[in-house]
């Protein structure tokens, strides 16, 4: 199930823009080019980007994150050039307005669910005073009462609970989540996507979520695969392992 891309009306007010993207990877071991032509998210749409393993997908992730700089391209959140921004810059801009949900959580191990919210928190633009309210409250609306347990004390479930009060904490304007039901059975995978959903539609994000897994693509109005947009070519070990 594919629906078309947004209109170029609809640019002005997009959560993401990915435009002419690409991305080369090279070493010893071999390599794998990543490109993305054009890919609009508008606020609080929901989208199902599919891929093989090793299909690029995580590369894509951390690229609209900030977290790599691509060769060519422009990569906007809420109308911004996140790599025109740089350091600091860039760092506040990513922890003000994009959420992520990573596969294995990368949750703080030795401090608490609450203290993994309030560390999302530090880098928002929410009063400082309001943290500690608001990370409690987040945490109690997804199930996580005990809010004082320490995150490797807690269930896998548990753990995923965590990671999305976290990625939603600061009320950003994208969410990526990246194959986030990998760690999880069918039956918790579903629970987790339907939470994932639910936190972004309250907060208003847009949703990105990657995955070859093809038991998700139901829960999704919009279903694109990666290869359509431009896709990755020759992925080297190195992108397989993400």
């Amino acid at each position: 199930m594919t629906n078309a891309e947004p209109a170029a009306a609809h640019h002005a007010t997009s959560a993401l823009r990915v435009s002419n993207l690409r991305f080369a990877y090279r070493g010893a071991d071999g390599g794998f080019t990543l490109r993305v032509h054009d890919l609009t998210l508008a606020r609080g749409e929901q989208m199902l980007l599919s891929a093989t393993s090793g299909g690029g997908k995580s590369t894509l992730l951390q690229l609209i994150a900030g977290l790599m700089e691509p060769d060519s391209g422009t990569i906007e959140v809420l109308g911004r050039n996140v790599h025109a921004m740089r350091g600091a810059a860039r760092d506040r801009y990513r922890g003000a307005h994009i959420g992520m949900i990573f596969q294995t959580f990368n949750l703080l191990q030795g401090f608490t669910a609450l203290e993994n919210v309030l560390a999302a928190l530090m880098f928002s633009e929410v009063p400082p005073g309001e943290h500690r309210a608001r990370a409690a409250a987040l945490l109690t609306s997804l199930g996580i009462t005990r809010h004082e347990r320490l995150v490797e004390q807690l269930s896998v479930g548990q753990q995923q609970r965590v990671a999305v009060a976290r990625a939603v904490a600061c009320s950003p304007a994208v969410v990526l989540a990246d194959e986030p039901t990998a760690s999880l059975d069918p039956e918790n995978a579903g629970v987790a996507i339907g939470l994932i959903q639910q936190a972004c539609r309250e907060k208003g994000a847009a949703l990105l979520c990657v995955s070859h897994d093809p038991a998700i693509a139901a829960r999704f109005e919009r279903v694109q695969k990666l290869a359509d947009l431009g896709g990755a070519t020759s992925p080297g070990p190195q992108e397989a392992a993400r």
